[in-house]
């Protein structure tokens, strides 16, 4: 069809300048990139950070600028790492981002033009041809079988024709890609105004705070209200007994700084870069460090189907013919190389010849082709080029042994009738060796199974009717072949045709996407299916990979079907509000706002669109969801260690508060100076806090259901064992003190060794994996800190800064064996644990 000549010698270089300026560039604007400074104050309001600025602020006042200086370097490479990350993962994205639409054939003042996609105007008029991806929304001037692929936008999987029409067979969006035909479109939408967008401009952000975030919020609250309390129960007790006021006043400070876990942010990110780390070489960026944390908290995965959930590809997988009835085409993507089954044998073309028929004809009637692999490529990846259902139908016949540059040398091609979607059909016309004519039509059951295309009787076309509506049911695109042999053209080609068979083409679910599908109910994470793709195929799919699709109610539905982007946020506001933490992965531009409202957008960096990348918290390079199910477990595995290192920190100041506490009541009016505490302090929350945050992950992380959403950080029973480890600890620390002074021994230096000696036996007691090499990094520094506490009774220098005195071997040994029973004590009690859950 053709258009007139304003239209076609496009706009005027000085009009086209002058729309650029009025609209802009043809580009959907970026996300401003906070700056460094912003960064950085980001990482530095986390509540725990905020109370070890206040426990420096305190340390400073009492002198101690050693443990100022320690807590203060733990703040910093906190927020160095952090920030750190983020900008590594900045320059990830950048290397894999694409440009939509680099460039563009335009028409100007007559003459076709290759200019930058973003210089594109509305009224501009665009050439477009197979393998194009359409630069800005248009309306189609003109067109020759044109198709195009709109998954990106709407998450359907089958390409859609696009004709001269005023409607939305007419109207192509900024994205998509023509996979068949060519044409000439008027761009009437560039850039944010465009459906690109309007869906970007759907994004907003998420919640500021991630669920461990809000966990240690609250847990900093109770921490400093609680050891404020304590702290003003022993200045009280003190001074009672008539300690100096000063004195106490330092004490009480050094207590407020141990029972602080100062080593809690730089466990918290140390277990997220390493995640962080590792899910790198698992084919996943991760761009902020909390993103790892979040997905440990998962309680549902929302998955695109298309792509994800399937191979992205179609496949001919069931073939019909009224003679020889049900076969399958098996074989992955678009490769050549498989077979065709019918029942439990393998055929060729000869052992079925109503097969070959079948697939011949459907080979020559066809406009795509296969490419190769490239020679840095899998042997099995094999491109379609053209419509992806015609080449799935090329593989299947390659699958049965027909070689179809044969088959159209055999039969080459005189005349056709394309493809269009009010016929939806193709016919091509071929010349016979014999010097007569085969007419083959392809298309929707609905067309070629009726009079007067099909002169089958009518029970034989009953037949067919209900197999094609059978292969719809299961999810499947179906297809209907038809030829006729005769001599002449004649005016209608398409009518008295004889019924080959069907086929039923289907986008096939990926080989591990049922194991990934069962890894996530073993994990205790429902899996949920959001499509834009017709409701038939999502269900079909879904059963295929166990997903359950007989919830009665439509809202817990795990499978969603032709949603819109602004359903898929809904679904999102939805998940969230009945109390799940969410995870949505997906590609398309339409999966953007959805990816942004969720607690966790996952995003595929392969195929993904730019607006997807940018929405999302975690981009996986290799597209593949088991990455995802990965990263839950390394997301555990980091809210494991925090746990655990909480359990040994909050343990050892406790102990500490409750020896203050209860020293004076037998006997020993300071049990320990403020240096002494410190001391401990520093060398059980230093190195062997940290290393705990380096612990593998637990064998049964993902044999367990997710923590519930509102649980604390100490909840699930760790705060009983708080107090059980404190109080052990500090039984055996009093003991040995008032054995020791007893005997006129140097009680105080005892129990300096006792008390630092037990957390370090807690901390071995905390391992995963107790008993093996794992975390070597854990055994060095445990060992390294039990050898300064015990340097602190027996080097001099170290004995006049600690005001501490010589203690006899005898005693050094029974402190050494009281130290172990911190080891014994947390190996019982996760033995106990262990019994009752299990």
């Amino acid at each position: 069809m053709g258009v007139d000549k304003v239209v076609a010698d496009g706009l005027s270089l000085a009009e086209a300048r002058r729309r650029l300026a009025e609209h802009g560039p043809n580009a959907i604007p970026e996300w401003p990139r906070p700056p460094l400074w912003r960064r950085m104050l980001t990482q530095l309001r986390d509540p725990m950070i905020l109370l070890l600025l206040a426990a420096t602020v305190l340390t400073v006042v009492t002198g101690d600028l050693a443990s100022a200086v320690v807590i203060m370097l733990v703040v910093t490479v906190n927020t160095l790492v952090g920030v750190v990350q983020e900008a590594r993962a900045d320059r990830e994205l950048a290397a894999l981002r694409e440009l939509s639409a680099p460039a563009a054939r335009v028409v100007r003042e007559g003459a076709e033009r290759r200019v930058a996609a973003t210089e594109l105007v509305p009224g501009d008029v665009v050439v477009l041809a197979e393998g194009d991806v359409v630069p800005a929304d248009g309306t189609v001037l003109e067109e020759a079988g044109l198709l195009v692929d709109e998954s990106a936008l709407t998450g359907e999987s089958v390409p859609v024709a696009k004709a001269v029409t005023t409607d939305q067979e007419g109207a192509l969006s900024a994205g998509t890609v023509v996979v068949r035909g060519r044409g000439r479109i008027r761009v009437t939408a560039t850039g944010a105004r465009s459906a690109t967008g309007r869906i970007a401009s759907l994004m907003e952000a998420r919640p500021s705070l991630t669920p461990l975030q809000r966990r240690l919020a609250g847990l900093g609250r109770v921490l400093a209200v609680a050891a404020l309390a304590l702290c003003a129960v022993v200045l009280a007790i003190g001074l009672s007994r008539g300690e100096p006021l000063e004195l106490m006043v330092v004490t009480a400070i050094s207590l407020a700084v141990a029972a602080v876990p100062e080593s809690l942010p730089a466990v918290v990110t140390l277990g997220l870069a390493l995640g962080a780390r590792r899910m790198s070489r698992r084919h996943a960026v991760v761009r902020g460090l909390p993103a790892v944390e979040t997905l440990g908290s998962v309680t549902l995965i929302a998955t695109d189907k298309t792509g994800t959930l399937t191979e992205g590809r179609m496949l001919a997988e069931r073939l019909w013919t009224p003679e020889g009835g049900d076969a399958r085409a098996i074989g992955g993507g678009f490769t050549p190389e498989g077979r065709v089954v019918r029942g439990d044998a393998t055929v060729t073309a000869s052992d079925a010849p109503d097969l070959a028929a079948l697939l011949a004809a459907a080979a020559i009637c066809n406009d795509a082709s296969l490419r190769p692999p490239e020679p840095n490529e899998a042997p099995t990846a094999w491109h379609a080029l053209g419509d992806p259902m015609e080449a799935a139908l090329l593989a299947a016949a390659a699958r049965l042994g027909l070689d179809r540059a044969a088959l159209t040398r055999e039969l080459p091609r005189r005349d056709e009738i394309p493809f269009s979607s009010e016929r939806k059909r193709m016919t091509t016309v071929h010349e016979r060796p014999d010097g007569g004519l085969r007419i083959v039509s392809k298309g929707a059951p609905e067309v070629v199974l009726v009079p007067p295309a099909l002169a089958d009787p009518p029970r034989r076309r009953a037949q067919a009717a209900a197999e094609a509506e059978r292969l719809a049911r299961d999810g499947y695109r179906v297809l209907a072949v038809a030829v006729a042999d005769r001599a002449a053209q004649g005016p209608d080609p398409e009518s008295g045709l004889t019924l080959l068979g069907l086929v039923g083409i289907v986008d096939p679910p990926r080989e591990q996407a049922r194991e990934t599908i069962a890894a996530c109910r073993t994990a205790g994470m429902t899996p949920v299916m959001v499509t834009g793709d017709h409701p038939l195929t999502a269900r079909a799919v879904a059963a295929r990979l166990g997903i359950d699709t007989g919830e009665p109610n439509p809202a817990l539905s795990p499978v969603h079907a032709r949603t819109t982007p602004e359903e898929k946020v809904s679904l999102v506001a939805a998940w969230r509000a009945a109390g799940h933490v969410v995870a949505m992965t997906g590609d398309g531009v339409n999966d953007g706002p959805a990816l942004r409202r969720a607690d966790i957008g996952v995003a595929m960096g392969r195929r993904g669109t730019e607006v997807a990348r940018q929405a999302a918290d975690l981009v996986l390079t290799d597209d593949d969801l088991a990455t995802v199910v990965a990263a839950v477990e390394e997301g555990r595995r980091v809210y494991d260690n925090v746990r655990r290192f909480l359990l040994y920190g909050l343990a050892g100041g406790a102990a500490e508060i409750l020896v203050m506490l209860l020293g004076p009541a037998l006997g020993m009016a300071l049990p320990l100076l403020p240096a002494q505490i410190l001391w401990i302090n520093l060398l059980t929350h230093g190195l062997p806090g940290v290393a705990l945050g380096a612990e593998p992950a637990d064998p049964d992380a993902m044999r367990r259901p997710p923590r519930p959403p509102r649980e604390g950080v100490l909840g699930a029973g760790l705060w009983p064992r708080v107090l059980l480890m404190a109080t052990f600890t500090a039984t055996v620390t009093l003991a040995a003190g008032v054995w020791v002074r007893a005997h006129d021994g140097p009680w105080q230096s005892v129990m300096f060794l006792v008390l630092g000696g037990a957390q370090l036996g807690v901390a071995l007691g905390s391992r995963a994996r107790p008993g093996t090499l794992a975390n070597p990094f854990l055994l060095v520094a445990v060992a390294a800190a039990f050898a300064l506490n015990l340097a602190g009774v027996v080097l001099p220098p170290l004995r006049a800064l600690l005001d501490t005195e010589p203690v006899s071997p005898a005693a050094l040994a029974g402190a050494c064996a009281l130290s172990a029973l911190g080891y014994v004590a947390m190996r019982l009690q996760d033995r106990v644990r262990t019994r009752r859950t299990g």
